[in-house]
C-alpha cells in the first residue's frame, strides 16, 4: 500500500509573510485528512521561518492519521519531539540560509552523533527516519544506527532536465529503495515532487510513502486543500496499479 503524507509547511509559510492567524495549518491538516491524506508532515525549523512550535502542539492533538514531524537533531528539537510525541520523526539537515532543504542528511558521516538521538526517540515510542539522498551507502549506515525508515530526497529525479538524466535519477532511487528493503527498513520519497512527475516514484513497489507539500499547497491555493490532496491521491493510486 502507498501512503501519501502531505507536508503543510507551506501554508504556514503564506500566515508568516503577514505574521497573521490565518491561513492555519491545523485548519489545513484536517482538510488535507479529510481529502485522503495518510499522514500529516510539518519542519520546525530552527529559524522558524514557517511552522511555530504551537502549530505541531495543535498538529498533535487534532492529527487523526501520523504525524511527522521534520527536524534536525539539535538538543532544542529533541526536547521538543519527546515532549509532543510525534508519531515519526525524520531526521533533516538544516541551514539556515537555504530556502528549502537541499540535500539528503549525511548519516556516514554523523552517524555517531546520529545514534543515539536515533535511540533516544526510539525509546520514547516514536519512530525514526532519515531523510537521505539516493545513495546506497547512507541507506545501509541508516540501518547500522537502527533508524526504522529512510525517506529517499528524489530533488535530482525532480530538477533533470531531460529524459536521460531522468532515468538515471529515478535508476539510484530505485536501487536505494531495494536495498533499504533488503535491509528491512520501511522505504519513502519526497522533495519537490509533483502531480506530473510522482507517479514514476509511486510506482517503485519498495516505496510505502511519498510526502508531497509545496505542489499540493500551491494547487490548494486555487482549488482548496481537500481537492488538491484528492486529486494526489488519485494520481498515486493510478500509478500505484
Amino acid at each position: 500500500m502507498m501512503r501519501l503524507g502531505v507536508n503543510i509547511d507551506h501554508v504556514a509559510t503564506i500566515r508568516q509573510a503577514r505574521r497573521a492567524a490565518e491561513p492555519d495549518p491545523v485548519h489545513a491538516a484536517v482538510l488535507a485528512e479529510l481529502g485522503g491524506a495518510d499522514g500529516i508532515t510539518v519542519h520546525l525549523r530552527g529559524d522558524r521561518r514557517h511552522i511555530q512550535d504551537r502549530d505541531v502542539e495543535m498538529l498533535r492533538q487534532v492529527v487523526k492519521t501520523r504525524l511527522n514531524l521534520e527536524m534536525a537533531s539539535t538538543q532544542e528539537m529533541i526536547r521538543i519531539a519527546l515532549t509532543v510525541k510525534p508519531d515519526q520523526v525524520t531526521l533533516v539537515p538544516e541551514r539556515r540560509e537555504e530556502l528549502t532543504t537541499e540535500g539528503g542528511l549525511d548519516v556516514v558521516l554523523n552517524s555517531t552523533q546520529l545514534k543515539p538521538v536515533v535511540k533516544t526517540l526510539q525509546e520514547a515510542g516514536i519512530d525514526v527516519s532519515m531523510f537521505v539522498d539516493p545513495d546506497l551507502e547512507q541507506v545501509k549506515e541508516s540501518h547500522r544506527i537502527d533508524a526504522r525508515a529512510v525517506e529517499i530526497n528524489t530533488a535530482a529525479y525532480c530538477d533533470a532536465r531531460d529524459e536521460r538524466s531522468r532515468e538515471a535519477a529515478l535508476r539510484k532511487v530505485v536501487d536505494a529503495a531495494r536495498l533499504g528493503r533488503k535491509l528491512g527498513l520501511a522505504m519513502h520519497a519526497g522533495h519537490g515532487l509533483m502531480y506530473a512527475n510522482a507517479g514514476a516514484v509511486a510506482s517503485v513497489p519498495e516505496i510505502t510513502e511519498l510526502n508531497i507539500g509545496h505542489n499540493i499547497v500551491a494547487r490548494a491555493a486555487l482549488v482548496g486543500m481537500e481537492r488538491a490532496v484528492r486529486e494526489m491521491g488519485e494520481a498515486i493510486k493510478a500509478a500505484r496499479h
